[in-house]
């Protein structure tokens, strides 16, 4: 059976040790700082601190490599439909056209466009590595123990539990569906065209949709017998204080988003501009 994707493995590093409260604030405010800036050497440095992160994480690249290729391709989905919807943006917020080759009617390839365009990329480039980090080192039960010790009603950090726990569930169902199919015939296997692959696929999702709903009937009718929910508080088995470098991890997030505000506004403007440096 091919390696699980996007589950928990308990590794020892430094990314594991910290509570998931801390890996939340820090992914949420990394997103932010993501998206409001357009400042292209910001993005660079959030990039390479990313990549640095993963290579200290020690998470192996089988374990996420089929949905970083998945995100890749809707990416570059993304960025085809940039260009198609509005293939001069780059010229209005940078204010200048230095064009490269013209395609046809409107649609002429620009360096400002170009460079809009890597921006948005390396915004992708930036958040994807935390979201992927944050979903492969975080222990749901200590997570779920830590958003309800920063505020968070019990009743949803369960639930946010239960829904990061039933990503390996759904790929265990997925796996077993998909071999008794191959079992009674149906390739789904390279040797098949990619049509005939599709549609195989495809017969899986029923039965997997089906024993889905049974296995959430089964938890809810569990939680509503231990009667889950009827006190206001609860003890968590797996709670975690604060330790130092969980509040490390939280100086440096604020270090990056200061820094990287400091950056993207000194001019005014959130878009690095380097065509006015050549007029």
């Amino acid at each position: 059976m091919k390696a699980k994707m996007l589950t928990y493995t308990r590794l020892e590093s430094p990314i594991h040790r910290l509570t998931g409260a801390v890996k939340l604030i820090f992914f949420a405010l990394w997103s932010v700082t993501a998206m409001i800036t357009y400042d292209t050497r910001s993005l660079l440095a959030m990039f390479l601190f990313g990549l640095v992160m993963f290579k200290i994480s020690k998470v192996k690249f089988r374990d996420y490599s089929f949905v970083l290729y998945l995100i890749l391709f809707f990416m570059l989905l993304n960025q085809l439909a940039v260009y198609l919807f509005s293939p001069a943006e780059g010229v209005k917020i940078y204010g200048t056209s230095h064009e490269w080759f013209h395609i046809a009617g409107r649609y002429n390839v620009t360096w400002e466009q170009l460079f809009y365009q890597f921006n948005i990329l390396l915004k992708y480039f930036t958040v994807i590595p935390m979201a992927l980090l944050f979903l492969l080192t975080t222990d749901p039960s200590e997570f779920a123990a830590s958003l309800n010790r920063v505020g968070v009603s019990y009743r949803i950090a369960y639930a946010v539990s239960i829904a990061m726990r039933y990503i390996p569930d759904i790929q265990r169902d997925f796996h077993n569906i998909s071999f008794a199919a191959q079992a009674r015939g149906i390739d789904m296997s390279k040797k098949e065209k990619l049509g005939a692959r599709i549609k195989n696929v495809s017969a899986v999702l029923m039965p997997l949709i089906l024993t889905s709903l049974q296995r959430i009937e089964t938890v809810s009718a569990a939680m509503e017998l231990r009667a889950f929910g009827h006190g206001r508080t609860r003890t968590w088995y797996n709670a975690r204080p604060f330790g130092k470098a969980d509040f490390a991890a939280l100086a440096i997030i604020v270090a990056i988003l200061a820094g990287s505000m400091l950056l993207t506004f000194h001019d005014g403007s959130r878009f690095y501009n380097i065509f006015e440096r050549t007029e």
